[in-house]
């Protein structure tokens, strides 16, 4: 079972809000990379793009603090 840190994940972060959705398209993007492409894994996609995010492999667009 893979445990994620949810307070090192959300650290640096404004929104807990951007860090779901960025989480959950992300998660999308790898689904459909791996449909295309017929890859067959038991890694999950969530878990996959968490790791991303964490490792800082991709950032997350965040809204102004004028706009929260």
């Amino acid at each position: 079972m893979h445990k994620v840190n949810v307070d090192e994940l959300f650290e640096g972060k404004q929104s807990k809000y951007a860090l779901v959705v960025g989480v959950s398209k992300r998660a999308r993007e790898i689904t459909s990379r791996f449909e295309e492409d017929g890859t067959v894994t038991e890694d999950k996609p969530v878990l996959l793009a968490i790791d991303e995010i964490k490792n800082h492999k991709i950032s997350l667009l965040e809204p102004d603090e004028n706009e929260l």
